[in-house]
């Protein structure tokens, strides 16, 4: 036959939208032409595709050769078409059967010996192919990522050769395994950071809740540490936050199956820029938040980002997205990440300190804590001093409880808000929190008290009710008392001052 239709899957976000890899040889001038939006990678194809094909002791044919890839409006990148263009050929000249096409799709990068190399995307490429119902051929060394897909059915293989054999029926491809075994976690443990109760205390809140939290204090007082052991104290991640995570870092590349089920840990440095941040490009990629869904990121020295990029914050602490709009292209990433910062009270970092090493002027406190808007700060649900730990403490041998300890209660607090309200107190809308969160009379009042006296937004106000509704249920206390609220105020008052 001179025509061969193939199944493939594109990228676009997270989707992995069905394309037709259509092959036509045609009498005429040799030629190779390759239509339907392709990007550079792609119209590079046509170089590796005829050395594979000759390298695999195929013939490649000297016609005039057309490969359509549709729908012709999806833009097209990466070389994960290489395999179903090579296999069109083949079936198009008659070297290979092409019965057995519709049941199966096709993704990978030749190499020009004919061997498959692993492609961006194979996990949400599997998930999309539950769609279609066919069977989808891929590089092995894509598999163990694509086999996170529950109930996808793989053929991985490692050659050209070998894929040619199973359309011909002489040596079918095994089908892969999608039975995924969690991998044991393994995140630094709480207990080897040394005093800071209160911020210990503010960092356990946080994980019962899922809500932001600011640590400030002088260098080398624990701060990155208190972050870095925030995921050993979280509950462990459902199936579907696994799959979603594991979907985002395949589509961003280098995703690592072994990391599947632990709780993403994103710490970009001070220098990124905003589309590093919230995701961007000409062909739009998730950025660090996304990177981030289900998981923590965390940003140190806060006020040393540029202050456009701390913006772009704003949108998705509140809404768990961010949607990226280009000229041609509009993405929407996922973005349900906790955020935890961490910042020095002034430039040199010493302010307050008892050495009293600190020499910055007021002004240049003001301008190193304006870095920081109104706006962003009302967003951050928990602020905590983080001091200078001292000798003593930090030669005593007893750290304080462990994270497996302080997990175990973190746990029991969010499986209180699952039982509840079926979500975490830090992602509850303003009429969940009336219907929740409401405390006893003298919460209410002093609540009212802090409203007043320090000049708090109405977001604060359910901020502050989200915390205090996080509080009681560590406490396990059904209502909300006055004493809950006071630890919720005063977790707010470092945003104000």
């Amino acid at each position: 036959m001179a025509l061969a239709v193939l199944r493939s899957r594109a990228l676009a976000g997270l989707a992995a939208p069905e394309v037709t890899v259509e092959v036509h040889l045609a009498n005429g001038l040799p030629s190779f032409n390759l239509v339907g939006l392709p990007d550079t990678e792609v119209k590079e194809a046509r170089d590796r595709v005829r050395a594979a094909i000759q390298n695999s002791r195929f013939e490649f044919p000297a016609k005039r050769l057309t490969v359509n890839l549709a729908p012709a409006d999806l833009p097209k990148e990466s070389g994960r078409f290489d395999l179903p263009i090579a296999l069109g050929i083949l079936v198009a000249s008659g070297q290979i059967r092409g019965e057995t096409l519709d049941q199966h799709e096709f993704a990978g990068e030749l190499s020009l010996s004919g061997e498959l190399r692993p492609v961006r995307g194979a996990l949400a490429m599997a998930l999309a192919s539950l769609d279609g119902g066919r069977a989808f051929v891929l590089p092995r060394a894509s598999a163990a990522e694509a086999t996170l897909a529950p109930r996808a059915d793989l053929r991985p293989a490692d050659t050209l050769l070998a894929v040619c054999a199973h359309l011909n029926g002489d040596t079918p491809l095994p089908t892969a395994s999608t039975e995924t075994t969690l991998p044991p976690r393994s995140y630094p443990d709480l207990a080897e950071v040394k005093g800071q109760g209160p911020a210990k205390r503010a960092l356990e809140v946080a994980a019962a809740g899922g809500h932001s939290l600011l640590m400030s204090g002088p260098p080398g007082s624990g701060k990155s540490m208190l972050a870095s052991r925030l995921p050993g104290i979280l509950p462990p991640m459902t199936e579907e936050e696994s799959v979603a995570s594991a979907a985002i870092h395949s589509v961003a590349g280098g995703f690592d199956a072994a990391n599947f089920g632990h709780r993403p840990y994103v710490a970009p440095h001070h220098s990124a820029s905003a589309p590093a941040l919230v995701g961007g490009g000409g062909t739009p990629r998730p950025g660090e938040i996304s990177l981030a869904h289900n998981g923590v990121l965390f940003l140190d020295e806060l006020p040393e980002f540029d202050r456009r990029v701390l913006e772009s914050l704003r949108e998705p602490l509140e809404t768990g997205s961010i949607r990226i709009a280009r000229a041609a292209r509009r993405e929407e990433f996922p973005a349900r990440f906790q955020l935890v910062a961490a910042m020095n009270p002034c430039p040199c970092g010493f302010l307050g300190h008892a050495s009293g090493k600190c020499r910055c002027t007021p002004d240049q406190v003001a301008r190193y804590r304006g870095k920081l808007s109104g706006p962003l700060l009302d967003r951050i649900d928990l602020m905590v001093e983080v001091p200078a730990v001292d000798e003593a403490e930090l030669a005593g041998r007893n750290g304080g409880e462990s994270s497996a300890t302080v997990r175990e209660r973190v746990m029991a607090a969010r499986q209180r808000q699952i039982a509840r309200q079926g979500k975490a107190n830090a992602h509850l809308t303003p009429d969940e929190v009336d219907q929740h969160c409401l405390p006893d009379c003298a919460g209410a009042q002093l609540l009212k008290r802090a409203m007043g006296q320090l000049s708090l937004s109405a977001r604060a106000y359910h901020r502050i009710l989200r915390v205090a509704r996080t509080i009681a249920d560590l406490a396990a206390t059904p209502h909300i008392t006055g004493s809950h609220v006071a630890e919720a105020i005063q977790y707010r008052r470092g945003l104000a001052d």
